[in-house]
């Protein structure tokens, strides 16, 4: 799939520094209707999985590709298949960073594998991620991209039933919530954005809700219904595709005394994603 063997890419490392501002913080805490004041000044401790609004690639305009991605290649190996997602990721919290902060990231392929999957060949990378505050570890996570080739037509996974949970909260789904979290996250993939593109060319039947505002609702959620109780990991995975058309909800219920499970769901009450938090 690529002029080089993919396996090449194995073991490639990119590091990068930055100070923790406050804008992209106070910019997702308004989207999410939180009060943006909370992370004004050095020192507020950020939800450790906003650290994704940082250390994001900033490639040129010429460098983007026709999905609103950059081109392939780079640190990511070229894989040619059109289509590429964030499958789902397992996060580790060692302490919390803080606005202000002066981080470094240090991302290393540590998997790639191939798969025959029901719309055909697949293949997975697996990105390992560590942000350090000085010599200091704060963050770990294992994140999984998916390639795959677009199919003519859009047909969605089998269902999974919600199954019963204690809590639930509804999120309203629209064009701007979707265009705010690209924008934050400077994610250019038009199919959270370009209706015309994601039905034309890749065969969605509406706009696609990004599968890390998923996550970062799912445990927003979490945390909210376990206000006392402070997260020790996290990890999640996307089941289905959710659009900007359907509904969507937020449930959870205990697993066990350490940990909770999380699912969103669409209207149908079919699951699209998979979570569970486990606490300090």
């Amino acid at each position: 799939m690529t002029q080089e063997p993919i396996s090449n890419w194995l073991g490639r490392q990119e590091t990068l520094e930055e100070t923790l501002s406050a804008g992209p913080a106070q910019g997702l805490a308004a989207t999410l209707n939180l009060d943006p004041a909370d992370f004004a000044t050095d020192g507020a401790a950020l939800p450790p999985i906003w650290n994704w609004l940082y250390f994001l690639p900033r490639a040129p305009s010429h460098q983007i590709g026709p999905d609103g991605h950059p081109k392939r290649g780079g640190f990511l190996p070229p894989i040619t298949l059109a289509r590429r997602m964030w499958a789902g990721s397992r996060c580790t919290f060692h302490h919390d960073l803080h606005v202000g902060d002066r981080a470094t990231k240090t991302s290393t392929i540590v998997k790639i594998s191939e798969k025959q999957g029901r719309t055909g060949t697949m293949f997975f990378v697996t990105v390992r991620h560590e942000i350090r505050v000085g010599a200091s570890l704060a963050y770990e996570e294992e994140q999984d991209i998916v390639y795959m080739d677009i199919p003519k037509v859009f047909t969605p996974p089998e269902p999974v039933a919600l199954p019963p949970c204690t809590w639930q909260h509804n999120v309203a789904l629209d064009p701007v919530l979707l265009f705010r979290f690209s924008a934050l996250t400077f994610n250019g993939h038009r199919i959270h954005y370009d209706r015309d593109y994601a039905m034309g060319v890749e065969n969605y039947p509406g706009l696609v809700v990004h599968g890390p505002l998923q996550a970062i609702l799912a445990f927003h959620f979490a945390c909210l219904e376990q206000a006392d109780r402070k997260p020790q990991a996290y990890r999640f995975k996307g089941v289905r595709p959710l659009f900007d058309f359907d509904t969507v909800s937020f449930n959870g219920a205990p697993s066990d005394p350490a940990s909770t499970l999380i699912y969103a769901a669409n209207g149908d009450k079919a699951v699209t994603m998979e979570a569970q938090m486990s606490w300090a």
